[in-house]
C-alpha cells in the first residue's frame, strides 16, 4: 500500500504540471495487478536474515539466492519481475564509498559506428557482435511455436516465457559484453573522450541495428565502470563536426556530411582520411582541449547490492 500511494502521488503531480504546461494529457487510472512488474518498499513491510538466506515481505518468508554480500545500511527494498516472471530483489544501500581521484595515464577517442562499434584514435577498434542476428532463428522458431497457440491458453503463456526466455539470453549476451569491454577500456585509459549521440533518431533511421548494439547501455556502464577505477570520461557537443574536420590542419569539408562517404582526401594538406579515425582523432583533440568537453561528474554514494 505504501507503494502504491507514492505512485499515485507522482501521478497526479505529473499530471497537474502537465496541465500547467498545457499539455495535453490523460487523468491517472487503476492498473491490473497482473501489469505491475515491480514495487519498493522503504523502511517497512520486509525483514532480511541474510544468515538463513530469506526475506520477508508482509507477512510470508521467502528464500533467495544472492548475488553479492549487503553493504552498510538498507535504504529501499525493490521487488522486480521480468518478462519470463522470475522474481528479483534489489537492496539500495548507503555505504562509505572511497573515492578514487583521476588518475593520469592514456588518452584515447572513440568514435560509434555501426559496422565497427567503436573506432580508437590510436587505432584501438573494438567490434561487436550483432546479438540479434546471431540468436533470430531461435527467436523465429519461438515466435512460431507462439502464433500457432490459442489465446488465453497455457500452452500459449508457456510459449511466451520461451520466447522471453531467449530474449534474455541475448540481453545477457550483451550486457556480458559491453561490461568486459567497459572494464578493459577504463584499465587501459585514464581520459576517454565520446561524442553525444542522438539515439531516438538513430533508431528511427537504423532501427534494428542500433537497438542490437545497445549503445546508450553501453555509456552507462562505462561510465560506472569509469567511476570506480578513476578514469575520465569526457562527452563532445553532438553538433561537433568531428567527421568533416581535417585532423591534420583543421579544414571543414562539408561534403563529408554524406554518410556514403567512409575516405577523402584533404583539400588544403592532401592528408588522405578514413572518416571513421579521422572523426575518433578530432573527438579526443575536442574533449582534452580546455573548452572542448564536459567530464562525467560523480553523483550520489548509494550502491546497489
Amino acid at each position: 500500500m505504501q507503494d502504491v500511494t507514492d505512485r499515485i502521488d507522482r501521478a497526479y503531480n505529473l499530471f497537474w504540471s502537465n496541465l500547467k504546461r498545457k499539455k495535453k494529457c490523460s487523468p491517472p487510472k487503476f492498473r491490473k495487478v497482473r501489469r505491475y512488474k515491480s514495487l519498493t518498499l522503504k523502511q517497512a513491510g520486509w525483514k532480511l536474515d541474510e544468515a538463513r538466506g530469506k526475506i520477508r515481505i508482509g507477512k510470508k518468508w521467502y528464500g533467495y539466492f544472492k548475488s553479492r554480500n549487503t553493504e552498510g545500511k538498507i535504504k529501499t527494498v525493490t521487488i522486480k519481475r521480468d518478462s519470463v516472471g522470475d522474481i528479483y530483489i534489489y537492496l539500495v544501500c548507503d555505504v562509505q564509498c572511497e573515492i578514487v581521484k583521476p588518475r593520469t595515464g592514456k588518452s584515447v577517442g572513440f568514435d560509434f559506428g555501426l559496422k565497427q562499434f567503436l573506432t580508437g584514435s590510436d587505432g584501438h577498434d573494438i567490434k561487436s557482435p550483432y546479438f540479434f542476428m546471431l540468436n533470430i532463428k531461435n527467436i523465429r522458431k519461438k515466435c512460431r511455436n507462439l502464433s500457432r497457440k490459442k489465446e488465453g491458453s497455457h500452452n500459449r503463456n508457456r510459449a511466451r516465457k520461451e520466447l522471453a526466455r531467449a530474449y534474455r539470453k541475448m540481453d545477457n549476451q550483451r550486457k556480458d559484453f559491453h561490461f568486459k569491454t567497459a572494464r578493459k577500456l577504463c584499465e587501459e585509459y585514464a581520459v576517454i573522450c565520446l561524442e553525444t549521440l542522438n539515439m531516438k533518431g538513430m533508431a528511427r533511421r537504423w532501427g534494428r541495428k542500433v537497438h542490437s548494439l545497445g549503445f546508450y547501455s553501453f555509456v552507462e556502464i562505462l561510465k560506472y565502470e569509469a567511476m570506480k577505477l578513476g578514469t575520465q570520461i569526457i562527452f563532445v557537443d553532438k553538433y561537433f563536426p568531428s567527421s568533416q574536420l581535417c585532423s591534420v590542419c583543421g579544414y571543414k569539408n562539408v561534403a563529408v556530411k554524406d554518410l556514403k562517404i567512409r575516405e577523402w582526401e584533404c583539400p588544403n594538406c592532401h592528408t588522405h582520411h578514413d572518416r571513421d579515425k579521422n572523426a575518433a582523432k578530432n573527438i579526443l583533440m575536442a574533449g582534452t582541449s580546455a573548452n572542448g568537453g564536459e567530464p562525467v561528474r560523480r553523483s550520489s554514494e548509494r550502491k546497489v547490492c
